[in-house]
C-alpha cells in the first residue's frame, strides 16, 4: 500500500460514523464529504443532435437520478423594444444567455439544493410561468450550443462532450425544427442562419470544441460512443469520494459480509471476544486487498504432476512498519498473510500545540536493508501518523 503524502495535510485522522466521513487535521474539522453530482456538458452546433445524445445517455442511466438542463432556458427575456427588431437579434452569441443565472443554478445543484429554472418561450422570447423546478440528482446534463464557451461553466463539469455533425445535416434539421416546432417561415430561418448562426458557429461554438473531453461524430447515430460514455459515467458514479480526493487510496467494494462485520464491531452489545475476532477479520481483508496492489513478476513453476504453471511472485522482499499505538492491531493479520515478514516499529506524537509531528522512537534497523513493500513506497513522517485502524474503516466501508 503506497503512502506518498508530500502535499497531504499533516496528521490526517479519519473518523467514520453512520457511513459519513469527517476528516480532522491538527484538531480542525473539515466538512462531511457529501456525494456530489456528476455534471456533463454537451455542446455542438445548432441541430447537431445534442438533445438526442442526452436522451440516449439518460435512457441507459435508468438506475440513476438524472436531470437534463437546457442552456436555451437561460436566454435573456427580450424587452418590447428588442422584440420589434427581433430579426436583428443574434441568439447564437454568448451575450444572448444569462450565464450568471446559469452558474448560480448549477452551483446550487452541485451543493444538493433544488433550483427554479426559467421557462423560456421560443415564440414570445420571454420567460413564462411557472418556472421549472429541478431537484438535486446523481447526474446533471447541461446541453446547449455554448456550454463549453465560458471557462467558469466548464470548470463545474466532470465530463465535456462535443457533438460533431455535418453542417448541411444541421441546416436541414434546423429548418424542419424551427418551422414545425417554433412557428417560423423558411425564409426567416435561412436568413437567420446565414447572418447569425453560421458566423457564430465559426467564431464561438467551433473553437469551444478544443475543450471537449469526448467528440462524438454523427451525434445520436454513434451508438458505440454513447455506450462508452455511459460505461465511464457508471465507473465514476461508483467511485468513492475519498478516491477522488486522494488518488493513492483504494477502497474495498462493500459486501453484506463486510457490512455485517462492521455492524458487530460497532454494536455496543458485542462482547470483547467477538469484537477482537471480527476486527481481526476486517484487518486481514484490508491486508489481503493491499497486497494485491503490490508489484508482481511472472514466474513459471513445475507442478507435482509435471505440468508447467505460469504464475506470479512478489517483485521484492516485503517488510512492514508498524506505528505504535495505532498500527500494532494490524501486525497479526500482516504476519498471517506474509510468512516471515519483518516488522519495524515507529512512534509518532505531537509536539506542543503547533501540531508538529515528531518521531520519538524507531526500531527499523533490522529491516532498513530490505526493500520496503515496493520501489515506489515512501514513508513520510506525517503519513505515518495516520491511524492504521482508521484506514481499516475507510477501506472496508
Amino acid at each position: 500500500m503506497q503512502m506518498d503524502s508530500g502535499n497531504d495535510e499533516a496528521g490526517l485522522k479519519s473518523v467514520i460514523k453512520d457511513e459519513q466521513l469527517n476528516v480532522h487535521s491538527n484538531g480542525a474539522a473539515f466538512p462531511v464529504l457529501e456525494k456530489q453530482p456528476f455534471i456533463i456538458g454537451v455542446a455542438g452546433g445548432t441541430a447537431s443532435g445534442k438533445t438526442t445524445v442526452c436522451n440516449m445517455i439518460i435512457g441507459q442511466l435508468h438506475d440513476q437520478r438524472v436531470v437534463l438542463v437546457h442552456q436555451d432556458s437561460f436566454y435573456h427575456s427580450l424587452s418590447n423594444d428588442v422584440l420589434e427588431k427581433v430579426h436583428e437579434y443574434n441568439f447564437d452569441h454568448p451575450a444572448a444567455f444569462d450565464t450568471e443565472l446559469l452558474l448560480s443554478c448549477l452551483g446550487k445543484l452541485k451543493q444538493g439544493q433544488a433550483v427554479s429554472i426559467p421557462n423560456y418561450d421560443y415564440k414570445t422570447h420571454k420567460y413564462v410561468d411557472p418556472p421549472r423546478k429541478v431537484n438535486p440528482s446523481d447526474v446533471i446534463i447541461l446541453e446547449g450550443i455554448l456550454v463549453l464557451h465560458d471557462p467558469r461553466v466548464c470548470n463545474l463539469m466532470n465530463m465535456k462532450i462535443f457533438v460533431d455533425t455535418d453542417s448541411d445535416v444541421r441546416l436541414a434539421r434546423r429548418i424542419q425544427r424551427d418551422t414545425v416546432e417554433r412557428g417560423r417561415n423558411i425564409q426567416n430561418v435561412l436568413d437567420q442562419y446565414a447572418k447569425f448562426v453560421k458566423p457564430s458557429f465559426e467564431e464561438f461554438i467551433l473553437p469551444s470544441k478544443k475543450h471537449a473531453d469526448i467528440i462524438i461524430p454523427r451525434g445520436g447515430d454513434n451508438d458505440v460512443a454513447i455506450d462508452l460514455i455511459v460505461q465511464h459515467i457508471h465507473t465514476k458514479l461508483g467511485q468513492h469520494n475519498l478516491c477522488k480526493i486522494y488518488p493513492n487510496i483504494f477502497v474495498i467494494q462493500t459486501t453484506f459480509q463486510i457490512r455485517g462485520m462492521h455492524t458487530l464491531v460497532r454494536d455496543v452489545k458485542t462482547t470483547k471476544h467477538d469484537f477482537v475476532f471480527y476486527a481481526d477479520r476486517l484487518i486481514r481483508l484490508v491486508v489481503e486487498h493491499g497486497l494485491g496492489h503490490l508489484p508482481f513478476t511472472e514466474k513459471q513453476i513445475t507442478t507435482p504432476t509435471g505440468t508447467v504453471y505460469s504464475g506470479v511472485t512478489f517483485c521484492k522482499r516485503l517488510c512492514g512498519v508498524s506505528v505504535i499505538r495505532s498500527g500494532e492491531s494490524m501486525e497479526n493479520a500482516l504476519r498471517a498473510c506474509c510468512k516471515g515478514i519483518k516488522i519495524g516499529k515507529i512512534l509518532i506524537h505531537g509536539e506542543g500545540n503547533n501540531g508538529k509531528q515528531v518521531s520519538s522512537y524507531s526500531s527499523l534497523a533490522s529491516i532498513m536493508y530490505s526493500p520496503c513493500l515496493s520501489e515506489k513506497c515512501y514513508f513520510h513522517q506525517n503519513a505515518l501518523h495516520s491511524s492504521f485502524c482508521s484506514i481499516t474503516s475507510i477501506l472496508t466501508l
